[in-house]
């Protein structure tokens, strides 16, 4: 088992779309969107739209098939499943929320690789057959007072708390963090020397970065889609798996033999 936990952004990252447009747009909310979003939260006005799909008669199976049409770049998937068959450990750090992120991830058949997801909470209320989307954090009743992220979710305090759970545990983890928006800027300053920050470039969490690259700890490795995603990150992992090797006295028999296990990994169904 490698000691390498890879942590995913969801929209935009494993997503081409950010969820929640994708069901405004797919719905026809974009106009009551744009009347209430200068008074209203994000997240606690996607919960008003699950509201108003509920009072236009559309069903949680209706949202669930809309969800499972959401685009996504086709090297997703099979990176997925390669980083999860290498050992590596995956997670989900999201702003969506978890009715969202489970749909697709069901539909796709890798639910199983990730073994944790943290996002907003929602749930179908059963009584009223609406879904329902909470914050993260309860931003009213005790805020997380960081200024970076939005009121509803710090990504930063979550990545602290999984680095304090493995220090615990009295484990040492290499950290891999793929993500592109605002929200993922937190937690790349919170990376240690030897963890690797993926910014997606060109993106809002690029653009932050390259403000002053000097400010994280995490070498820098930018991505532009799938393909390079995949690319990416499948080479970092095997970067760290030979580097513990020989660490730990194991040999690396040839560069040949070497190259043709990275061959193997990147060309994994």
């Amino acid at each position: 088992m490698a000691d390498i936990m890879v942590v995913f952004d969801f929209d935009k990252t494993i997503m081409d779309w950010e969820c929640d447009d994708w069901i405004v747009h797919e719905f026809g909310l974009i106009d009551l969107v744009n009347e209430l979003l200068p008074t209203t939260p994000w997240n606690s006005l996607m919960d008003k739209m699950m509201g108003e799909l509920h009072s236009r008669g559309k069903t949680i199976a209706e949202i669930a098939d809309v969800l499972k049409r959401a685009t996504m770049h086709p090297r997703i998937v099979p990176a997925i499943k390669s980083i999860h068959a290498l050992g590596c450990e995956l997670r989900i750090l999201s702003d969506a929320n978890l009715f969202y992120i489970e749909t697709i991830l069901n539909h796709l058949g890798i639910r199983e690789c990730f073994s944790q997801i943290t996002t907003n909470p929602s749930f179908v209320d059963e009584e009223k057959g609406r879904l329902r989307i909470l914050p993260f954090h309860d931003f009213r009743s005790s805020p997380h007072g960081c200024s970076l992220c939005p009121p509803n979710l710090c990504k930063g305090a979550v990545i602290e708390r999984v680095q304090a759970s493995v220090s615990a545990e009295g484990k040492k983890k290499r950290f891999i963090y793929v993500g592109d928006g605002v929200g993922d800027y937190c937690p790349s300053l919170k990376l240690s020397e030897g963890d690797f920050m993926m910014p997606r470039k060109d993106y809002p969490v690029w653009d932050l970065i390259c403000q002053n690259p000097a400010l994280l700890k995490a070498e820098i490795h930018e991505w532009t889609d799938g393909e390079e995603l995949e690319r990416v990150v499948l080479r970092l992992i095997d970067a760290i798996i030979t580097e513990e090797e020989i660490k730990s006295g194991r040999s690396i028999s040839s560069d040949r033999e070497m190259q043709n296990i990275v061959d193997h990994r990147c060309a994994c169904p």
